[in-house]
């Protein structure tokens, strides 16, 4: 619940920026002589080496950072989970086929096939959604497909089978309906990865790109001053460690309250 509550508030510091701060003038525009000036009252975390204020840009970042996680876990759901879904319900060749492609991408670091396929685009969010979203693919195809198997052979499947529904309609409302749980947890877990992946990406110039803010790129652009302004790697890296544990503490606690062995 305390992570669900720090969410809240980023998401909403995040869709309310616009009524705090000017975006173009405040996140992007350089001020050279407010370089680099330490927190005080007028700037709550200081300005960066460019003069820009550090929390509009840390509150900005948070847009790209929500943007590209949710972005691209929906795409590998949505895909991972169609696949997954067709494979646990079919099986024979066709589960064959698809799980040794899911085993050839599997081999493959997530982040190294992400900066494979980032080469070959421009570095812009739906670029970046994608390439992200793709190489998480795999692993949404062999969740959706471990927690079809448990169910398929469930007696309201055979009863299904034998009205005559189907087989659209027996993976939809009653193969997929009974396996959320090990889902909705896996989707809260990896949007916590993809954000850690998109900073990842931006801090080594192959996603989002400056002068848009983007905790990465802040990460970047502050490690030539991290000696004499600390503050300028400690706000957008807080910023990326509560955003992140807090997916991980919902994920885990969307499995506690989705287990029924761990309800007394």
């Amino acid at each position: 619940m305390a992570a669900l509550v720090v969410l809240t508030i980023i998401v909403l510091l995040a869709c309310l920026a616009d009524l705090i701060w000017n975006y173009e003038k405040d996140a992007c525009q350089i001020n050279v002589p407010a370089r680099l000036q330490k927190p005080s009252a007028e700037h709550w975390l200081g300005t960066d080496e460019m003069g820009r204020d550090m929390l509009c840009r840390i509150v900005y970042g948070a847009r790209a950072s929500l943007i590209v996680g949710l972005a691209a876990t929906t795409f590998a759901l949505l895909v991972g989970g169609v696949l997954g879904a067709v494979c646990g319900y079919y099986g024979g060749k066709l589960d064959n086929i698809i799980m040794r492609c899911t085993d050839v991408l599997l081999a493959i670091p997530g982040l190294l096939l992400a900066i494979a396929i980032m080469s070959a685009f421009k570095p812009n969010i739906f670029y970046i959604s994608l390439a992200l979203g793709i190489s998480y693919i795999s692993k949404f195809t062999r969740i959706v497909r471990s927690a079809v198997l448990t169910v398929r052979e469930q007696e309201y499947i055979e009863a299904a089978k034998a009205i005559g529904a189907k087989d659209h309609t027996i993976i939809l409302k009653h193969l997929l309906m009974n396996c959320m749980a090990p889902i909705f947890v896996q989707y809260a877990l990896a949007i916590g990865s993809r954000i850690l992946s998109v900073s990842t990406l931006s801090y080594i110039g192959m996603g989002i790109q400056a002068p848009t803010p983007d905790w990465g790129n802040m990460l970047s652009g502050a490690r030539a001053y991290i000696r004499g302004n600390a503050y300028l790697v400690l706000g957008p890296g807080i910023a990326l460690l509560l955003t992140i544990s807090a997916f991980n503490l919902i994920g885990d606690g969307l499995r506690d309250a989705m287990d029924p062995r761990l309800k007394k």
